[in-house]
């Protein structure tokens, strides 16, 4: 599915703001002496949606820790592997979770937009996209478990 490979690779450029917010937060407090605050809440805004997007990544390329059950991941589906007990299992644990975060963790995401919610600590802009964040990780985790599950009967019908 190219256009997965696309979204994740959209995301994984979030790479190059995280080392640059991260790094300039030391030349901006000990140089500049102003901005470093906002730095480390940008970064760690970026780093939020990168790792949100990136737990799901590595599942699907089949190279996250966890993830090594044989048919779980893009890269062996379809390939003949073990499907059956094992996907369901990981879908039964996965799949409960996850639509327990989106459901449970709604109501605050929404109070959080509509407020346009700011960091905690300092003030600045962004605190609510930490939240989306949390419900775009339970959105793809989702996704991913449901294809997981359902491309082996889309592989016999032909159907990508």
């Amino acid at each position: 599915m190219t256009w997965v490979r696309g979204l994740y690779l959209l995301f994984a450029l979030l790479v190059f703001p995280i080392i640059l917010l991260l790094f300039a937060q030391w030349p901006l407090r000990d140089l500049v002496q102003a901005g470093s605050r906002l730095a480390n809440d940008m970064g760690q805004l970026s780093f939020g949606l990168y790792m949100a997007t990136a737990i799901t990544a590595a599942s699907w390329a089949g190279i996250h820790l966890a993830c090594h059950l044989p048919g779980l991941h893009h890269a062996k589906a379809g390939e003949g592997a073990q499907t059956g007990w094992r996907t369901w299992a990981v879908f039964l644990c996965v799949a409960p979770w996850a639509l327990f975060i989106l459901l449970t963790y709604r109501d605050p995401v929404l109070q959080s937009l509509q407020q346009i919610e700011r960091f905690p600590d300092t003030g600045h802009p962004g605190f609510f996209l930490m939240r989306v964040a949390v419900m775009w990780m339970a959105l793809l985790v989702l996704a991913h478990a449901v294809w997981a599950l359902l491309s082996p009967l889309w592989t016999k019908r032909g159907t990508p």
